[in-house]
């Protein structure tokens, strides 16, 4: 059995039809995460007797002739910055660290249990998620496992690790300003960030990132990914922004992958910088995309100025609050960049957090200008390459801690946006190109990656 070999939606089936257990299948995760984590770092938390008790009474509901969803048995991690019943949720910070563990399911956790998962974890991230490389001064870092000297990314950099490397073939994520694409992108996953409120996040307290974060499953392939969507997408009373279920599974649109015939390519969006190998890469996809039937239209000007300080403004009220629920903290116990990143918004006010979504409807404007010439825009996932674990990151081999230009605007436009790997670099970690559509036109992205995934292929993955 090997998890990089296989599908999600091919497993499911194997266990709907007795032809393996989802026991094997929880057997199987937890030897891989024996065999290997100690290298990666990606988990923090395991439930190893919880896991095979749910894995029998999947096994046990298929030998009685029962359904147990569309993802029978398959073994999940679950972000650390959810709740899953009987783990703690630790988001990365010790002051979390003594509160009880979780009584009830996240959302998501809730409709992939619901669809036959089985959780066998829960993955590291960054204190609150508020950065791209995963690491934190509770658990320390998970690596990447194409290299193990570079950072899987963040904030759900243990989930992609996770998958990477083969200990489970689906995993949770959030993505509040690239946190399902940035580490997807340099682990070599395909990802997909859905519009907010397709995954709800509701339950009994408020979400975190109210108007930027939106969570969603994660897998090596688009098609898996949008199976699991599927299975988590739809309306959820407790949750103010949750959208109506599609008219059609999102798996039919993977199922007849298209490119449209006219798209937008930025290769900066007005703003960035990109390491010429990362542009390099992207570049040569896009000709590739041309070669599919699109007419590809380079725009240089999508924005008119860099949107990192609205999102800033943003991300630093959500974080002041989620830190003042954790009551009283010492300077030991935020690690520097999150100090740095709420010096950085010290002075936000009342009306500077107003006029920051003001901003954010002005953004979209611009994407709706220019989604009426072409019906997607694609960019570099990353301005720069997978830096060094616990490094400021890198652009053209200069220090830059600036090098995830390219992800957080649509979360403040609250667009549909996913990633297909492209390429691998002279690194050896992975590099990947964003899509993004129209408000929630998220049938069309899937339908591209899909596309590109099949033409391109996906990267070998990494043997450790």
């Amino acid at each position: 059995m090997d998890f990089l070999a296989e599908t999600v939606v091919g497993l499911a089936e194997q266990v709907r039809a007795g032809e393996v257990s989802a026991r094997e299948l929880v057997a199987h995760a937890f030897a891989r995460i024996d065999a290997v984590d100690d290298s990666v770092g990606a988990f923090v938390a395991l439930d190893q007797d919880g896991a095979m008790e749910a894995a029998r009474a999947v096994d046990d509901l298929v030998a009685s002739g029962g359904d147990p969803g569309s993802l029978a048995g398959i073994p999940i991690a679950v972000k650390d910055l959810e709740d899953a019943i009987g783990l703690p949720t630790t988001r990365g910070m010790s002051a979390c660290t003594g509160l009880p563990t979780a009584s009830t399911d996240s959302a998501l956790v809730a409709r992939l249990r619901a669809a036959g998962c089985i959780v066998v974890g829960k993955t590291n991230t960054p204190a609150l998620g508020h950065k791209a490389d995963t690491t934190n001064l509770v658990f320390g870092a998970t690596r990447n496992p194409w290299n193990l000297e570079r950072t899987a990314g963040g904030s759900s950099g243990g989930s992609a690790a996770a998958i990477a490397a083969g200990m489970v073939p689906l995993a949770t994520g959030s993505d509040g300003g690239g946190s399902i694409r940035i580490p997807a992108a340099v682990c070599g996953l395909s990802g997909m960030k859905p519009s907010l409120g397709r995954v709800p996040s509701g339950g009994a307290e408020p979400p975190d990132w109210q108007h930027l974060s939106t969570k969603g499953p994660m897998a090596r392939s688009i098609i898996d990914v949008a199976h699991a969507l599927d299975a988590v997408i739809g309306p959820e009373q407790t949750d103010l922004r949750s959208l109506p279920m599609p008219d059609v599974p999102w798996a039919s649109a993977v199922a007849d992958p298209s490119i449209p015939l006219r798209i937008a390519w930025s290769p900066t969006l007005g703003y960035a910088t990109p390491d010429p190998e990362v542009l390099a890469a992207c570049q040569a996809a896009v000709e590739r995309l041309e070669g599919l039937g699109a007419q590809v239209v380079q725009v240089d000007d999508v924005f008119d100025v860099d949107p990192v300080f609205t999102w800033l403004a943003l991300t630093g009220t959500y974080l002041r609050r989620s830190l003042e629920a954790l009551g009283p903290l010492d300077d030991e116990d935020l690690d520097d960049t999150l100090r740095e990143q709420l010096a950085l918004t010290a002075s936000v006010t009342a009306v500077d957090l107003a006029k920051a979504e003001d901003d954010c409807h002005r953004l979209n404007l611009r994407l709706v200008e220019l989604f009426t010439d072409t019906r997607l825009l694609v960019t570099p996932v990353t301005a720069g390459l997978a830096p060094r674990s616990g490094m400021p990151g890198t652009i053209d081999g200069r220090e830059n801690p600036h090098w995830t230009q390219y992800t957080y605007p649509f979360n403040c436009t609250r667009s549909p946006a996913g990633t297909v790997p492209v390429a691998v670099s002279s690194e050896g970690t992975p590099i990947g190109l964003q899509v993004v559509g129209p408000q929630h036109a998220d049938q069309v992205v899937l339908r591209a990656l899909a596309a590109i995934e099949a033409e391109l292929g996906l990267p070998d993955p990494p043997r450790l």
